[in-house]
């Protein structure tokens, strides 16, 4: 059957700048959009890419006051800027709207009142701080106070940054507005609510999270821990979601409720079905045959990790009971580091999309560089720039753009642009095996496997490099009589840049436009892998594609985006003397007033069985051992252990044992590290010290919960 496909991008919000990490999205999202419009017509008919900024919310309407604009002039503002950005980067949205519109408004009332006819639209009324100054209700993110869990200071009202405490504003001490530093007061509000603990909602989300397709394995298993099974309560059942908030307020106002509106998370994917209507409305497509609940066509949305709460459980709760179909799937992604930490400003690492393209590199040298990364799990990416540097300069330069480059001249200068018969020849026979790679290619391409595809193809210009450096025609050139010999070779040459050009042309769409202008060719599809350019082609003559990575526009790119964080060398000081005295306080108070911790907090370490597959020496190091544990993950997980004094690595193969398995991953000299394992340590009774990993009982299998 023909494919029809509709894909998104998470909206990105209209309140700053894009930045490098939200290009991992865009770009990936990107690229297999452009694979699937490569496609024949009788295999994908229709393939349609659309996204919006997302434009409601407190954030945007304080961010407009401040700049002493309406929140409309704001999102316009941005939405320039952002269209401006993606364009830079060759983001081919087929529409690029907004959320503020007619269309998401249409279809967020038609959603609320679908979920009110089935009862599960519920009103409330709540108790929550406002801001007496303001004269608003404060979402959790504008209020601060101390932490009631360590008593650090400045803490918003959800978690502590200090201790990671997880709590509600009612629980902070000393609670402040963020806005105008005014002392918050409890008032009750109404507030709609969507049932997500309706049975109804309950029984779809446990289903539909199982269905194959639907989620990559790593995220289906933790929507099974937000909908698994409690003993303690019995089945753990969803809280039911705020879905409004009161004036002021910029969003769409909820009809017959007057003074209240959307909450933000309510309509942005919404707006996925505002920005498609908008495109149906423009180009004369049925958005119904996309959208109605039998709808045989294929929709996918590209998502972070840290969203797949709101796409994979609220979303489709909301899409099943408001009679529309759900997601075919949701393809969740990781974060981006650079150089192995988080993106910082003082280090200049927090690059915005715009510097970049200021700073005169090149967008798809980016894209190729994310692309040799990414693949279909949720881990997370690390630009390492002085390997960003050395793989574009070592792949596209040296291996793929360097083969036209030694012999297309050949072809201008002694045969007039025309190739020789590269179909039929028996010298040709080595080009086979790029022609037949086009399958395997396409296969890692629609599986979101674009390392593994771009290996692949790397490893096909290896192939043809080796065989344009036996044949030298740049020997063959200056002898008499080997003409036809030359021209064989360097034809050939020509046809394997033209595959490697199909192949990397999702990933690099602007050089591949280059090349087929330069081939002299329409644009290039898959299809085109089949056969070769006809004898007696004409191409045109050969000039430059791409450069190399010069280190000082890295350096310049770093420069342009670091912003001097530091304090005065004496106000450095006292704020790390104060630093250290309030962190001794904190310690001393929780150690007196706190000698127990709440099952709660017991909860929050997520503790897993886990084999040890393999197990090897760490060079340069006398403690750590290298362990590749088995989590019940796609693939294992590498941690560094200090037992080195305690085991021998070829005696650890083969056992359970138990690890931190949500212990933020760590980038060590010797590589991350993505956990930690537990062990027993020092002596008792008398006993000579020692380290002893804990193992579980007979019939624990990798991946169990400790509990």
């Amino acid at each position: 059957m023909t494919r029809k496909i509709l894909v998104t991008s998470a909206l990105p919000y209209a309140n700053g700048a894009i930045h490098l990490g939200h290009l991992v999205e865009y770009i990936q999202t990107d690229i297999w959009v452009r694979f699937q419009k490569m496609q024949p017509r009788e295999k994908v008919s229709e393939c349609w890419y659309v996204c919006a900024d997302d434009t409601h919310g407190t954030p945007i309407m304080l961010r407009a006051e401040k700049d002493g604009i309406t929140p409309e002039a704001l999102i316009e503002r941005v939405h320039g800027e952002h269209a401006r950005d993606f364009a830079g980067f060759h983001v081919a949205f087929d529409n690029f709207y907004t959320t503020h519109s007619d269309e998401t408004r249409a279809c967020a009332n038609e959603i609320y009142a679908r979920l009110k006819q089935a009862g599960l639209i519920e009103k409330r009324t709540i108790e929550q701080y406002y801001d007496p100054v303001k004269q608003m209700f404060l979402p959790d993110r504008f209020i601060k106070g101390e932490c009631p869990k360590c008593g650090a200071k400045d803490q918003y009202g959800d978690n502590c940054e200090n201790c990671g405490a997880a709590y509600t504003p009612n629980d902070l001490k000393e609670p402040y507005s963020a806005i105008s530093g005014a002392t918050p007061e409890l008032r009750n509000s109404d507030h709609y609510f969507f049932k997500l603990s309706d049975p109804s909602c309950q029984s779809f989300l446990r289903r539909w999270t199982r269905e194959s397709g639907r989620l990559q394995a790593e995220a289906a298993n933790k929507m099974q821990e937000w909908l698994g099974f409690d003993e303690n309560e019995g089945e753990n059942k969803l809280t039911d979601w705020d879905i409004s908030r009161d004036a002021p307020y910029f969003g769409f106002e909820i009809p017959d409720a007057p003074g209240k509106y959307f909450y933000v998370w309510l309509d942005a994917p919404i707006g996925y079905m505002g920005s498609f209507r908008n495109l149906c409305d423009r180009r004369g497509i049925d958005f119904d045959d996309y959208w109605k609940p039998d709808s045989t066509t294929e929709l996918y949305h590209f998502i972070g990790k840290d969203i797949l709460y709101f796409h994979a459980l609220f979303w489709p709760a909301e899409l099943e009971h408001a009679a529309f179909r759900t997601p075919t799937g949701i393809f969740a992604h990781g974060f981006l580091t650079v150089d192995g930490a988080k993106m910082s400003k003082s280090r200049g690492t927090f690059i915005t999309a715009e510097s970049y393209l200021q700073t005169g590199l090149n967008p798809e040298w980016l894209r190729y560089y994310y692309a040799a990364k990414l693949n279909s799990t949720m881990e997370d990416i690390d630009l390492n720039l002085e390997d960003f540097t050395a793989r574009v300069n070592s792949d596209l330069i040296g291996k793929y753009v360097n083969i036209a480059s030694r012999c297309a001249g050949f072809i201008s200068k002694k045969f007039d642009g025309r190739l020789a018969e590269v179909q039929t020849s028996p010298s040709a026979a080595w080009l086979q095996p790029l022609r037949e790679a086009a399958a395997s290619i396409a296969g890692a391409y629609e599986e979101r496997e674009f390392g593994r595809a771009l290996r692949e193809v790397m490893s096909l210009a290896d192939a043809a490099n080796v065989v344009v450096n036996e044949r030298k025609p740049w020997d063959l050139a200056k002898q008499q009589g080997r003409e036809s010999e030359l021209h064989a070779a360097c034809s050939q040459a020509i046809e394997a840049f033209r595959l490697l050009t199909l192949y990397l042309k999702p990933v690099l769409p602007k050089l591949a436009e280059a090349v087929e202008a330069f081939l002299g060719i329409a644009p290039l599809t898959w299809s085109d892998a089949a056969v070769a350019l006809a004898a007696g082609h004409t191409i045109n003559a050969y000039s430059h594609l791409m450069t190399r990575i010069d280190p000082k526009q890295i350096a310049a790119l770093v420069e342009a985006n670091k912003e001097s964080l530091a304090p005065a060398p004496e106000a450095a000081a006292q704020k790390h003397a104060e630093k250290q005295e309030n962190a001794a306080t904190v310690a001393v108070a929780q150690a007196a007033a706190e000698p127990h911790i709440s099952i709660d907090d017991f909860m929050k370490v997520d503790l897993r069985i886990a084999r040890i597959v393999d197990a090897g020496h760490v060079e340069g190091t006398e403690k750590l051992i290298r362990l590749a544990l088995d989590i019940g993950e796609e693939k294992p997980r590498q941690v560094f252990a200090g037992i080195k004094s305690a085991y021998d690595p070829a005696q650890l193969v083969g056992r359970l044992t138990v690890m931190v398995a949500n212990l933020a991953p760590r980038k060590m000299k010797f590589g991350m590290s993505e956990g930690m394992v537990l062990a027993a340590s020092g002596a008792a009774d008398g006993n000579t010290p020692g380290i002893f990993l804990l193992a579980p009982d007979a019939g624990a299998v990798p991946g169990m919960r400790v509990k």
